[in-house]
Formats: structure tokens, C-alpha cells, sequence
């Protein structure tokens, strides 16, 4: 046994006899679940990248935000009878972005706060759900709790006097979002965008963020890494030779869900393979033309796309189908 393997299995059984330990590992494992990952230091170096990202860019409600959702969504989740998903993690991650979804776009008063902690509690009600009327067609709820959570908390804000949602983008009827022009990009703009399709997962442009979150998939699984980085690449790709708007392009906007789009199919539903590997292209690419049609639909409304061209398109390539794909590892 190796010291890292050694570390883990005392980490392990610090948390099977100790019930603080314990809690702080399943709050770890549900930041880190984001991406799919069930390792506690991969939420470590995750939680480190996002209050990192936060404190850079000024906003550093978004970091405790980030950290209050999660530790709410686990606390709730702590008393449901599916204890082994507790303990993975998976009734934390969509109030980990819950928490860092809001204070992005809303001002952080009192009601900010209250707003996290009611929101991460339903984000686990819906999680349960989802999976349940989805179960037919074997495949997760993923981050759905979290955008659908988010958004009607977004909306509400246009209707409530207590909810400051400044921040949020100019609602406008449907028009083209990209002028005509030559667009023109450099290494430099090329390299930040597609980093920051990494950060902004979790709503934050941060280089030395992105390579926090690189560092923290590879702890779990090396395949991980490989395919964030390759999803992002392809993404800005795809949305530079579509002519998307230069600005979302260089702040990684058409990228963040593609990550977690090449990260499920290519290493978490299915075992890498060249096969996978194909569909995992098409289903990036894929994802970029679900962000494009999101952002029009959306734009009336005032309310940003967050995850769900990830989910849309993730949903739609992870339903069984023995003639593309024989076999997935759920």
C-alpha cells in the first residue's frame, strides 16, 4: 500500500468512528461530486479553487455561499434513508452550487443567506425527485435540482424588493446576440478561455482556480482531468468556428457545461474507450449548440442558462441505447 492509499484508509476510518469526521468528509465528497468525483480531498482542493476564485474576483459571499449550501444540503440529507448516497456525497453538490449560484447574481443581504439555506434544502427534495420520475430510463438527476432551484429563486427576485438581483443579465426581447464582425483571437485569450471553462463550473474566472479543480480530478481519476481539459478545449473550439460572441467565448461561458458534459460520458457513465471517446466528442459539441439555443431562449427572461445545456444534452446521450452505445457503468 502506498502512503496516498495509506492517508485515505486512515482518513477512512477516522470517519466511520468519529461522527464530526464523518460529516466533514460527506461535505468534502459533496463539493467534489460536482464533477462526479467520491474523494474527500478532491472537495478539498475543490472548496480551496473556489474560495480562491471568490476572494480574486471580489465576491467573496459566492466561496461562503458555496460552503454554506453544501454544508446545509448534507445536513438535510443526513436524516434520508439512502445512507449510502449520503455518505458519497450526492445530496450536497447541487446545494454546493446553489450556494455559489446566488450570491453571484444576487446582492449579499440577510436574505441572501436564508435564501442558500431554503435553497439547498429543496435542491435535495427535487434531486429525490427527479431521480425518481427519471428512473425509467437509468440515468441521474444531475445538476437539474440546482438550475431549477436557481432559476425560480432568479425569477422571484424581479418580483420581491428583498431579493437585489442587479447582477443578474439585462432581460431584451430575441435578437442576434453576435454582430457581424471578424473576430480575432489570441494565445493568450485562447489559453484563459479555456481554463476558465473549467472555473466557471462554479460560476467564478479564475486561471490558478482552474488548475485547483485540474489538480483535484486528477486525485480521483486521471480520466477526469483528461477529459475536463479536452471538453473545454473543443468547446471554445466549436464556439470560436461557430462565430459565438467573443467575450462569453474568452469568460469560458460556452465551455463550463461541456466539461461536465465530456466528464460524464467520456469517464463517469462510461469506461473510456475510443468508442466513448467519439461519442464524448459529438455530445461536447452537442452541448455547445444547447448553450447557444439556451442563451436565446433565456435572454428574454433575464436569467442565465447555468448547467442545464449540460443536462439537456447529457440526459439525451446517457439514455440506454444498445445500438450506439452497448454499455454504460452506472
Amino acid at each position: 500500500m502506498d502512503a496516498a492509499s495509506a492517508s485515505t484508509s486512515k482518513w477512512s476510518q477516522l470517519a466511520n468512528q468519529n461522527p464530526v469526521i464523518e460529516f466533514i468528509d460527506v461535505t468534502l465528497r459533496g463539493c467534489a461530486q460536482v464533477m462526479f468525483q467520491n474523494n474527500p480531498l478532491t472537495g478539498l482542493f475543490f472548496f480551496a479553487a473556489i474560495f480562491v476564485g471568490g476572494f480574486g474576483e471580489g465576491n467573496p459571499a459566492m466561496a461562503f455561499g458555496c460552503l454554506l449550501g453544501t454544508v446545509v444540503a448534507t445536513l438535510f440529507g443526513m436524516h434520508l434513508k439512502d445512507r449510502a448516497s449520503w455518505k458519497s456525497g450526492l445530496y450536497g453538490y447541487n446545494g454546493c452550487l446553489v450556494g455559489a449560484a446566488l450570491p453571484t447574481f444576487l446582492a449579499p443581504t440577510p436574505m441572501l443567506w436564508l435564501c442558500i439555506i431554503l435553497g439547498s434544502i429543496v435542491s435535495v427534495i427535487v434531486m429525490i425527485c427527479i431521480a425518481d420520475i427519471i428512473k425509467t430510463w437509468k440515468v441521474a438527476a444531475l445538476t437539474a435540482p440546482f438550475v431549477l432551484v436557481t432559476w425560480a429563486m432568479l425569477l422571484a427576485s424581479y418580483a420581491f424588493t428583498g431579493l437585489d438581483g442587479s447582477a443578474l443579465p439585462t432581460p431584451a426581447l430575441a435578437h442576434p446576440l453576435v454582430q457581424d464582425s471578424e473576430l480575432a483571437y489570441t494565445a493568450s485569450q485562447f489559453l484563459h478561455s479555456t481554463l476558465f471553462g473549467i472555473s466557471e463550473v462554479f460560476l467564478i474566472s479564475s486561471v490558478i482556480a482552474s488548475v485547483l479543480f485540474l489538480i483535484g480530478l486528477a486525485v480521483e481519476s486521471l480520466w477526469a482531468a483528461v477529459f475536463a481539459i479536452c471538453g473545454t478545449l473543443l468547446a471554445v473550439l466549436t464556439a470560436m468556428v461557430l462565430g459565438a460572441d467573443q467575450a462569453s467565448v474568452n469568460n469560458g461561458m460556452y465551455a463550463f457545461s461541456a466539461v461536465l458534459t465530456a466528464i460524464a460520458l467520456g469517464s463517469t457513465f462510461n469506461t473510456p474507450s475510443w468508442r466513448v471517446l467519439i461519442y464524448t466528442v459529438v455530445g461536447v459539441i452537442f452541448t455547445v449548440f444547447v448553450q447557444g439555443a439556451m442563451n436565446t431562449v433565456l435572454t428574454p427572461a433575464g436569467i442565465p442558462t447555468l448547467t442545464m445545456p449540460f443536462v439537456l444534452a447529457s440526459w439525451l446521450f446517457l439514455v440506454r441505447n444498445k445500438d450506439v452505445m452497448p454499455a454504460h457503468r452506472q
